[in-house]
């Protein structure tokens, strides 16, 4: 996963998230260069707050098979 970006970096475009789970078996939305992100009880919630976070694309929500993890880090 690339670092996060700052406020000042962020466009309009649409972002894409990937939705799967992590090895614990939480569901997890992770926008692809993790500027957000958040764990989840289950698939429709990840993916509700995955639509909300990337403007209402369905489009651009990528479900994955390998396992992802929310890293939470701080900018430098």
């Amino acid at each position: 996963m690339t670092p996060l970006l700052d406020s000042t970096s962020r466009s309009s475009a649409t972002r894409i998230v990937l939705v799967g789970r992590n090895r614990a078996g939480c569901w997890v939305a992770l926008e692809e260069r993790g500027c957000f992100g958040g764990l989840f009880v289950n698939r429709d919630q990840a993916i509700k707050y995955a639509l909300v976070e990337n403007g209402g694309h369905p489009e651009s929500i990528i479900e994955v098979t390998r396992e992802i993890e929310l890293e939470i880090r701080t900018s430098p």
